[in-house]
């Protein structure tokens, strides 16, 4: 090895050292608890299961993301689906679900082809499973208050004040 190379070779490892204790300072120095992953369900692992099956068979993930994952292939500003049970009940994904038009119940401002398609046509079975999946996709409660804020401040441009 050359002197020249080994110089770059030691620059190079203490900056590594220098940036790993510079982190590891950082992180001590955090005094506000993490608060840990704000998603969960409370729908039963079966129906999770079936739910599941739906998921991928009716392509929801297109357009939806889930557990904080979307498709990287599409670019849809469709509302994630993770906590949406801590905002919608049983009984409206229901009915929006089974609406001919989803957009009479709920408008979108995306174009028609990006629109919610309409699950009448779904079996009565299938309708309610989802709407009881669906209905089971909570947040905690400081994590809805702070998507709340974001979402009226972006929509508004104003601060949000409760």
């Amino acid at each position: 090895m050359k002197k020249g190379e080994k110089g770059i070779l030691i620059g190079i490892a203490v900056v590594s050292v220098g940036m790993m204790l510079f982190q590891g300072f950082m992180i001590s120095q955090d005094t506000e608890p993490d608060p840990g992953i704000p998603f969960y369900s409370t729908a039963p692992k079966e129906v999770q299961a079936q739910a599941s099956v739906l998921y991928r068979k009716y392509a929801c993930r297109d357009c939806h993301s889930l557990w904080g994952l979307r498709s990287v292939l599409q670019a849809v500003p469709a509302p994630s689906l993770d906590g949406m049970g801590s905002l919608r009940s049983e009984e409206w994904l229901y009915a929006y679900f089974s609406a001919e038009n989803p957009q009479a119940i709920l408008p979108s401002r995306l174009k028609p082809r990006f629109r919610m398609p309409s699950f009448a046509h779904l079996p009565e079975s299938e309708r309610r499973l989802l709407a009881r999946y669906v209905a089971s996709l909570k947040v905690e409660d400081w994590y809805l208050k702070e998507t709340q804020k974001a979402a009226y401040e972006k929509l508004t441009g104003e601060e949000y004040r409760p």
